[in-house]
């Protein structure tokens, strides 16, 4: 979190927020703070994750927007978690600090747990799940209506604004690489089967494992988009975060095992077309990009921690050298999933 904005959250402001949906903070803890605050509160016995963010981030109608949709989903039986209302009948309280602003949102907890990288359970049954839990979400999506207040689009992002946060000469060729990267996107046709809502991180950091069943929460990344990037972000996160110290030929070999399992989960619930999956290259490199741009905002980059350090110049030195997160052959993955 920026520090100016870590000035304005104090413990009154927690306390508030909490009280606003009838919990209290004697127990609190916090769960996250890289851009909202998070915390698991109480009411009574009875554990619940605490949102608050702040207006800089976000504003009141896309937190709504947010809240509106996850709440659809689970009506519609997909796992994420209920969105409750405030004493006052309200998806979103209103906290004011100073001419800023906090939305504050309370969610059901998650059953489960999450399951770590090195985990055996980190396999092939659960990359079949992780696809078949998007592909249903993609399905019930197409069926819900955007009203004047969604979520904005993609390319609204202000970290896709490069120049903004890339200020050092040596990202010069990064900077152009992301502007040619958007356009190639954005020449990609839009419609009701190929774009829409999707959650946008649904990495293993944002689900828990319960009973054979995962549950997916942390919305705040939703935005309009191409479905296919909801199977890119998985196939990214799982790469980078267990291989991403390997070579180029390792992760791709884990990569190829990822996606074809993950693939024949989400076509359980949902079609894409060959034509999207062979597209995804363009969208992690667009992660790539993402990753190295937002790191540029939140992290004071004169005092970076040796892991910071290490993760912002493996990113940079891939971009630099065009070297991709993966490389698969898409064409023999789609083989695979046709034919077991």
């Amino acid at each position: 979190m920026e520090k100016w904005i870590q000035e304005l959250f104090t413990e009154d402001v927690l306390k508030d927020a909490a009280s606003r949906f009838g919990c209290g903070t004697s127990h609190a803890k916090k769960l996250g703070d890289f851009e909202n605050y998070v915390y698991e509160v109480h009411r009574g016995e009875v554990p619940y994750i605490l949102r608050l963010t702040h207006s800089s981030h976000r504003s009141k109608e896309e937190v709504e927007a947010e809240l509106h949709w996850i709440n659809y989903l689970h009506k519609h039986g997909v796992n994420v978690s209920l969105v409750n209302d405030s004493e006052a009948g309200n998806l979103v309280e209103v906290l004011e600090t100073g001419d800023t602003r906090f939305f504050v949102c309370l969610f059901d907890k998650a059953p489960g747990a999450p399951v770590k990288i090195n985990d055996p359970l980190f396999n092939d049954v659960l990359f079949y799940k992780w696809g078949k839990l998007t592909g249903h979400m993609h399905r019930v999506t197409k069926g819900y209506k955007l009203d004047e207040n969604s979520r904005k689009r993609w390319d609204l992002d202000d970290v896709l604004d490069y120049e903004k946060y890339l200020t050092s000469e040596e990202d010069r060729d990064i900077i152009e690489k992301g502007r040619l990267n958007k356009e190639t996107i954005r020449g990609f046709d839009e419609t009701s089967d190929s774009f829409g809502l999707i959650h946008s991180d649904i990495h293993p950091g944002n689900f828990f494992y319960h009973d054979g069943d995962l549950h997916v929460f942390d919305f705040d990344d939703s935005t309009q988009f191409y479905f296919v990037s909801d199977v890119a972000i998985p196939l990214y996160y799982s790469v980078w975060w267990k291989f991403r110290n390997e070579s180029l030929e390792t992760r791709s070999e884990f990569g190829e095992r990822f996606l074809t399992a993950f693939l024949k989960g989400y076509k359980t619930e949902c079609e894409i077309g060959d034509e999207w999956i062979k597209r995804i290259p363009h969208f992690l490199l667009l992660r790539d990009l993402t990753l190295y741009s937002v790191f540029h905002k939140k992290w004071d980059l004169s005092h970076l921690s040796e892991g910071e350090e290490s993760l912002l110049s493996q990113i940079r030195k891939r971009l630099h050298h065009d070297e991709p997160i993966v490389d698969l052959d898409y064409e023999e993955i789609l083989t695979d999933v046709r034919t077991t």
